[in-house]
């Protein structure tokens, strides 16, 4: 993919967020759009620093650094992207009237039945885990690094259904199936113990598993293609931890201490708006 196509589209993206955006509004209202904008923003520059030099060229030689690149696709832009509402300020950008007549276009439509099973927190699990899975087998991440198009389908797979998780995940989705807070809190370790199982493959692994790291003939600081490997299941093991671990952990103290949901933020995180 040349350079510049990551740039554009999130600059497009971007100044189409901040159309939709426009408006009078409140002062509490205007607070909130504030935050929840500049969430959406450092959403969007968190796929750029992925899909950009430098982490983008190493990508290619480094599995450790590809790996940070889907942590970074994966588990840090999606949460900020849905935490900026962006919905509601694509809806927006259209007319009353033509969102009106949209909408009922789409209830009469076929695509009614299956936006609702994209509804189901077990489905959106199911996808974004799975095809973590999947694209981590040794013969279609070799495909996807030998094809440029198919590694840019891998990328568009795992941030659409990466959000679709974080919608269900942080309850702040355009979905009527809302999870409770003890459950938020396993739909999140449930998807930390997916990764953790996928490292412990990596990590222990006797030999390299992916062909396309094993054969080259040089790497970036003289890692071999073991210590390389051993690398990635690393990062995916602690700092794709993270954002699972905090979220569970608020989950928890949310649903524990009915004080705590007293406070905005709390409230936000376990789902409660």
């Amino acid at each position: 993919m040349p350079v510049q196509t990551p740039l554009i589209v999130v600059v497009v993206v971007a100044l189409l967020y901040l159309r939709g955006a426009r408006g009078s509004v409140g002062g509490r209202e205007r607070a909130e759009r504030g935050w929840r904008t500049a969430l959406f923003l450092a959403g969007l520059a968190t796929i750029a620093v992925a899909l950009l030099p430098p982490i983008d060229t190493y990508s290619d030689s480094l599995f450790s650094v590809h790996m940070l690149q889907h942590v970074l696709l994966l588990e840090i832009a999606p949460p900020l992207l849905v935490l900026g509402r962006p919905w509601t300020h694509i809806w927006r950008l259209f007319p009353l009237s033509r969102r009106r007549t949209l909408a009922h276009a789409l209830a009469r439509s076929g695509w009614a039945a299956p936006l609702r099973w994209l509804g189901r927190p077990s489905v959106a699990f199911l996808l974004m885990n799975g095809s973590f899975l999947l694209w981590h087998l040794p013969a279609l991440y070799d495909a996807a690094l030998a094809n440029q198009g198919l590694h840019v389908l891998e990328h568009v797979v795992f941030l659409s259904t990466a959000v679709l998780f974080w919608m269900h995940l942080l309850g702040d989705g355009p979905f009527k199936t809302r999870l409770t807070p003890p459950w938020r809190a396993a739909y999140a370790i449930g998807a930390m113990v997916v990764g953790w199982a996928l490292a412990v493959v990596i990590a222990t692994a006797p030999s390299p598993l992916y062909a396309h790291y094993a054969d080259l003939p040089t790497r970036p600081w003289g890692l071999s293609a073991l210590a390389d490997q051993q690398l990635a299941a690393g990062v995916m093991w602690v700092p794709a931890s993270v954002p699972w671990t905090v979220l569970a952990l608020v989950c928890l103290y949310g649903w524990l201490d009915p004080n705590a949901r007293r406070r905005s933020w709390v409230r936000r995180l376990v789902g409660e708006h």
